[in-house]
């Protein structure tokens, strides 16, 4: 029997720093609301859906940014979303900024049932950026600032929450530009991974580099980890001019032949669906990407071995 999911993207248009929680909520009920009522069976979100893109502010002191911070998730703000979900019977991921009972702040995304149920967390592990302000940028990314590496790692959850089993894993943003990300869960067996990016127009340590360069690039890391691994990936963009800040849009799902199934058209709140098939991704993990049959992890060592690159020794 095939595994049918209707995968729908719920991308956001810009949230201004002066919006409220609540009315940004509104905005992602009307989404939600829109994709079940077009057979939706999960709703992707994106990273930091509830709040402006606030690392791009810089602060002395760290405390005044912990107004951008959830302590608990659902929350009274965010319970009505979960509660619309358990009566639309529909799914989402949802991107948010965290805040541990002990302190700790992580760019964090969780996996939510038809029931309304948490059933996966994840934490951003390759964070963007720089800590402390640099004069030098155009603007200023402040992700390793606000933000701890996440401590979860990449997992990956056996669940039947959308209605059919799944191999489901997650992902924020930056992660998306590096390999290990995908592979990772590709051990794992993942089925769908679901990401959402906040992605500026412009490079502020390069003006010259072109908005088409960098869509092409975020078209490439989503395309190719969609393919090396065989799994679907569902990525959803905040973007328009955001606080005077212009992000991209282009939120798109891949198959698992790293194929494009559907891609936004629009920089504002817009919902676009796939009808997927989990058991096409099958046949990439039994023929190029069988992994028990190909890879020769005996010559991998320096992925784990090492973080810089060095150059090789002169002969």
């Amino acid at each position: 029997m095939p595994r049918t999911l209707t995968l729908a993207i719920a991308q956001s248009g810009p949230v201004q720093k002066a919006d409220s929680r609540e009315a940004t909520l509104d905005r992602l009920c009307v989404m939600l609301r829109d994709a079940a009522q077009q057979g939706a069976d999960v709703v992707v979100f994106t990273e930091l859906a509830l709040t402006t893109f606030f690392p791009r502010w810089y602060a002395e002191d760290r405390a005044e940014m912990a107004h951008w911070f959830e302590t608990a998730m659902p929350n009274p703000n965010t319970q009505r979303l979960f509660d619309l979900a358990r009566e639309l019977g529909v799914g989402f991921y949802l991107g948010y900024a965290e805040q541990t009972p002990q302190g700790q702040h992580f760019n964090t995304s969780i996996i939510v049932d038809k029931t309304g149920n948490i059933i996966g967390k994840y934490r951003k592990v390759h964070l963007p950026g720089h800590a402390d302000f640099d004069p030098e940028r155009s603007f200023q990314h402040l992700e390793k600032r606000y933000f701890e590496p996440g401590d979860l790692g990449f997992p990956v959850w056996a669940s039947d929450g959308f209605g059919v089993p799944a191999n489901l894993g997650m992902c924020i943003c930056n992660d998306r530009r590096w390999p290990e990300t995908f592979r990772v869960m590709g051990l794992q067996s993942v089925e769908l991974i679901m990401l959402g990016y906040n992605t500026p127009s412009q490079n502020s340590q390069a003006a010259d580099e072109s908005i088409e360069l960098r869509k092409f690039h975020n078209r490439l890391t989503l395309q190719a980890g969609a393919y090396q691994n065989a799994t679907f990936v569902a990525a959803a963009a905040k973007c328009g001019n955001e606080d005077g800040h212009h992000m991209f849009a282009e939120s798109c799902i891949v198959a698992p032949t790293g194929e494009l199934l559907a891609v936004t058209k629009t920089e504002e709140d817009e919902v676009i669906l796939a009808q997927i098939d989990l058991d096409d991704t099958a046949f990439g993990k039994v023929s190029v990407f069988d992994f028990a049959r190909h890879r020769r992890i005996e010559h991998y060592g320096l992925i784990t071995e090492q973080t810089g690159a060095t150059p090789p020794k002169s002969i």
